[in-house]
C-alpha cells in the first residue's frame, strides 16, 4: 500500500499522457478495480491527433492510496488537480464506471475543464447503500479474493468469458493488483453518491454507452442517466458486459472516435 501525502489537498493521481500536448485533451478514468492498464486495447482504436491522458484513481495503479473511506467530491477534485496540473482546458472525459461518476461530477463543477463526456456503464447513482455495505462486508471478511470471481460474471458476456479468457485474467490481475483500502474506500464513494440532480443540469456534449450483457450497470439503468442530460446520445454495445472498451475496443472505439469528430474534438 503507498503511504498517503500528509495534505490530501495535495494528492497526485499518477497519469499518463499520450500524444502531443497542444493536441485536443481526451482523459480516461477507469472503473473500479482497475487501473489505467486496462485501456491498452483500446488506445490503438482512437485517434491519432489527440492528446489521449490516462488517470490511476486513488487507491488504484499507481496513485497514492489513502485511508479510507473516500467521498466522491475528493475522487473528482483529484481528477480536476492532475488535469490543472497538466495545463489541460475543455477536453473531452470518459469515465467507465465509477469513472463515469467522476465525469460526471467534474463536469457540474468545473465547465473550464470539460467540453464533452462519455459515459460507458455508469449511471447517476449505482445500487443502493444496502448493496455496496454487504459488498465491502464481504472484501473485510475474505479480502478482495471475495468479488474477483463475481466481477468477472458481471464485467464479461458470455461470449467473452467463453472465448477470450485471455481478458479475464488480465482484469482479474488488476483487481488482485488493487489495494484493499483504495477497492473499499472507492466502493464507500459510490455508495454515497447520487448525481441525479447535478447531471439533469448537464448540457455538454456527451456520448453514452452500455453493454447489452453488463451485470453491475444493466443497460436500461445507464440509457435512464442518458435522459437526464439534454442531447446526449446512447448507444447499446452487442455482446459486452460492464467492460465494453475491454471486450470490444474497436467498436467503441469506432463510436468514440465518430463522437469526437461529430462535436470537432478532432
Amino acid at each position: 500500500m503507498h503511504d498517503a501525502p500528509p495534505d490530501l489537498g495535495t494528492l497526485a493521481l499518477n497519469v499518463e499522457s499520450h500524444g502531443p500536448d497542444g493536441a485536443p485533451a481526451l482523459v480516461l478514468a477507469h472503473a473500479l478495480g482497475s487501473n489505467s492498464r486496462a485501456w491498452d486495447r483500446l488506445l490503438p482504436q482512437l485517434p491519432e491527433n489527440l492528446r489521449i491522458i490516462t488517470l490511476d484513481m486513488r487507491g488504484h495503479g499507481l496513485s497514492p492510496c489513502p485511508d479510507g473511506p473516500y467521498p466522491m467530491g475528493d475522487l473528482v477534485a483529484d481528477a480536476g488537480r492532475a488535469l490543472d496540473r497538466l495545463g489541460v482546458k475543455d477536453c473531452v472525459f470518459l469515465g467507465l464506471s465509477i469513472g463515469g461518476m467522476i465525469a460526471q461530477g467534474l463536469a457540474a463543477e468545473r465547465l473550464d475543464l470539460v467540453r464533452g463526456m462519455v459515459l460507458s456503464s455508469t449511471a447517476a447513482k449505482i445500487a443502493t447503500p444496502g448493496v455496496w455495505a454487504d459488498r465491502m462486508a464481504a472484501i473485510r471478511k475474505g479480502g478482495i479474493e471475495a468479488v474477483v470471481d463475481p466481477n468477472m460474471e458481471r464485467w464479461f458476456s458470455r461470449r467473452t468469458r467463453r472465448d477470450a479468457p485471455e481478458l479475464l485474467d488480465e482484469a482479474r490481475a488488476r483487481m488482485r493488483a488493487t489495494p484493499l483500502e483504495g477497492y473499499l474506500g472507492c466502493c464507500a464513494a459510490v455508495s454515497e453518491t447520487d448525481l441525479y440532480e447535478s447531471t439533469a443540469r448537464l448540457t455538454l456534449p456527451t456520448l453514452v454507452t452500455a453493454g447489452s450483457e453488463d451485470g453491475s450497470t444493466p443497460a436500461d439503468l445507464v440509457r435512464e442517466t442518458a435522459g437526464l442530460i439534454r442531447g446526449a446520445r446512447f448507444e447499446l454495445i452487442r455482446n459486452t458486459g460492464h467492460m465494453s472498451p475491454v471486450e470490444a475496443p474497436k467498436a467503441y472505439g469506432a463510436l468514440v472516435s465518430e463522437f469526437l469528430r461529430d462535436i470537432a474534438h478532432v
